[in-house]
């Protein structure tokens, strides 16, 4: 299993290991350095606390290299006219009668909340390389589907304007 990540994507992913690696490192064995001095380790909380600390922070160094070693490297270049990776599009929920303007991005920088989504998910899948006007079904799972209209698309380049997301 490998996800589909832009050059960004990475970059920004060698940019937090850099900082985890030189920054938050030293200072995280230093307070674990600190904690361990205050006495009893069984009971001494403020040493677990450094420990998890550490252990979270490691934890997300091997992810990230992980994710950077499993990666296939995409771009983000679609046809004109068409909905593609980081292009904004207006649709219209014809079961809710409502618009929502939502922006497609990888998944690590996914945040379904501000409106930004996946091609992977159901309503990015389903979107992807259709034009606007189109009225398109979304499958969210064999029982349940629904239709948008597209009713505008601008289209969208890869930037460094969103985070990568955290775990």
């Amino acid at each position: 299993m490998y996800d589909e990540l832009t050059e960004v994507d990475i970059k920004k992913m060698r940019e937090e290991i850099e900082y985890r690696v030189n920054v938050l490192r030293p200072q995280i064995l230093e307070d674990v350095k600190t904690a361990r001095g205050f006495g009893d380790l069984s009971e001494n909380f403020e040493y677990k606390a450094a420990k998890q600390v550490k252990n979270r922070n490691d934890s997300r160094i091997r992810y990230l290299e992980r994710m950077i070693k499993t990666a296939k490297v995409i771009s983000g270049a679609s046809k004109a006219g068409e909905v593609g990776l980081f292009d904004t599009v207006e649709i219209y929920f014809e079961e809710d009668g409502e618009a929502q303007t939502i922006r497609l991005t990888t998944t690590l920088r996914q945040d379904a909340l501000q409106g930004i989504i996946s091609p992977k998910s159901p309503l990015g899948k389903a979107l992807m390389g259709h034009k606007v006007g189109d009225r398109v079904r979304v499958d969210v799972n064999p029982e349940y589907s629904y239709y948008v209209v597209i009713r505008a698309l601008e289209k969208g380049q890869d930037d460094e304007s969103l985070p990568i997301s955290s775990y």
